[in-house]
């Protein structure tokens, strides 16, 4: 599932992680899918596999690349919104709610960079399921 074409509300990590979790479901439901359409040795010469295959192989690779995107634009929106709150903290020390909100930043941050290794598990594991299954079907291109 690609992002919405709104954009992605970088500011409420609940509505982050919620949208990662939305994107995320073609990787929860990867083994149903496959035992689904990838049939078994019985059933090959009913279902071109290689096609459905491919179709899964480029949803997957899609997906991936989409939440990628999100992940890493949020970082980067985070970031600059510590950067600008850290020079306004060296000015002003005395500014209380102002390094609150500078932590409650950077605990933003760092969760979202949090995030790139739940999506590296997620994944992998993916890849996994969709080769031990697909090997036999389709080969991916190299390049990518």
């Amino acid at each position: 599932m690609a992002a919405p074409s709104g954009g992605v509300n970088c500011e409420e990590f609940a509505e982050f992680q919620e949208l990662l979790k939305v994107m995320r479901t073609i990787d929860d439901r990867i083994v149903h899918e496959l035992n689904t359409t990838v049939p078994t040795a019985s059933f090959a010469g009913k279902i071109d596999a290689s096609q459905t295959c491919k179709q899964l192989y480029e949803s997957l690779r899609d997906a991936h690349a989409s939440r990628d995107r999100v992940i890493k634009n949020c970082i980067a929106q985070t970031s600059s919104v510590v950067k600008q709150l850290r020079e306004e903290r060296e000015k002003n020390l005395d500014d209380l709610t102002l390094l609150k909100q500078l932590r409650k930043e950077q605990t933003k941050l760092k969760w979202m960079q949090s995030e790139l290794n739940v999506e590296e598990v997620v994944n992998d594991r993916s890849w996994k399921v969709f080769n031990e299954r697909c090997r036999i079907h389709f080969k991916p291109p190299k390049n990518e």
